[in-house]
């Protein structure tokens, strides 16, 4: 389902987050992310999403060469992949509903249609009852379940995460993991990035680590 062939990527100002790396995931894995702060864990992500583009090297996602694709396609590319990003984005002026309903809305869904994905979405995710709480209301455990129905209303074949389990207690993380889990078992490709791997432990799935932005055994 992805493939990355000697990725190396710069960023402006001469930073190289990623040194020629090469590997495969295949259709219905879960995969772990893992390295410390500025490895290249969020870039990995990044490149898989189209948010960036190789500098050298060619990341494939389901046989396309993303760095060939243009804003379109990248655009149609995103709608089937569904992005937990580590800061949130949130959106504090609409309630949790308005907030799932928006990828929706945005693709052309009708307001019913999409409110009743949102709250089946929203269910999924722990969130019952909370539909029309306002986001700054909610716990930091219950706003990255609200991120991540936002991320698969629209039931993708491929869900990433940048760092879920940041800034939560480790009995929130891992309940986050264990979301994250319960869609892969619905055969849902899903990839987590993370520092911490001793919240990867248990799960038995592949590990990429990433060192100074190279693999490391």
């Amino acid at each position: 389902m992805i493939r990355f062939e000697q990725v190396s990527k710069t960023y402006p100002g001469g930073f190289t987050a990623l040194k020629n790396l090469s590997f495969s995931i295949n259709k219905g894995e879960m995969i772990f992310i893992a390295g410390h702060s500025g490895a290249g864990k969020s870039t990995i992500l990044k490149l898989i999403s189209g948010i960036v583009k190789p500098t050298k090297g060619k990341v494939w996602l389901n046989n396309q060469d993303l760095g060939r694709l243009n804003d379109n396609q990248l655009g149609y590319l995103r709608q089937h992949i569904g992005i937990v990003f580590q800061d949130h984005k949130l959106l504090f002026d609409r309630n949790v509903l308005q907030n799932v309903m928006l990828p929706l809305r945005i693709t052309g869904y009708e307001r019913k249609q999409a409110e009743r994905r949102a709250r089946v979405a929203i269910e999924k995710v722990g969130l019952s009852g909370r539909e029309l709480a306002d986001p700054v209301t909610l716990s930091g455990g219950e706003q990255q379940r609200l991120c991540i129905a936002r991320a698969v209303v629209h039931q993708p074949g491929l869900l990433i995460a940048d760092e879920p389990s940041a800034n939560l207690d480790r009995a929130y993380a891992l309940d986050i993991m264990e979301l994250f889990k319960t869609f892969h078992e619905a055969g849902t490709t899903v990839m987590v990035a993370a520092h911490d791997e001793t919240l990867m432990a248990d799960y038995g799935h592949r590990i990429i680590r990433l060192q100074e932005g190279r693999l490391y055994a």
